[in-house]
């Protein structure tokens, strides 16, 4: 059975620093692309970042691009995200997502795999 675990949350204050990681399990000859969605309070569900299956390829929201950093190691279902110069406005509920595709791992309807949210609070 195919699990995704997220941890790495917390509280900081505007301009510091924290990592993100996250963890497939119960695939493991398979490689996943892996991603990071955002929930607000009161907001929709955002994308954030996403790296594929070999680390080939990355995308980042305009709102992070500069300041957030996706990374994994090879083909392990294992991704950090590094998220420097945070902002109030960072702060959310963080969720890992996997799928196969990458194209659908940056698709918020099509995501396969989702993890169970990790908070971010960021203070001013």
């Amino acid at each position: 059975q195919v699990q995704l675990v997220g941890s790495g949350g917390g509280l900081v204050q505007a301009g510091d620093s924290l990592r993100l990681s996250c963890t497939l399990s119960g695939s493991p000859f398979v490689s996943h692309a892996l991603g990071w969605y955002r929930q607000a309070p009161g907001k929709e569900r955002e994308f954030v970042t996403a790296i594929s299956w070999n680390g080939g390829s990355t995308k980042y929201a305009d709102a992070v691009k500069g300041r957030f950093t996706i990374s994994r190691d090879g083909h392990e279902n294992t991704a950090s995200l590094q998220m420097n110069s945070l902002k109030p406005e960072d702060t959310a509920v963080y969720y890992c997502a996997a799928d196969q595709s990458f194209q659908r791992v940056i698709d918020l309807s099509a995501v396969r795999y989702w993890g169970q949210g990790t908070q971010v609070t960021v203070s001013s």
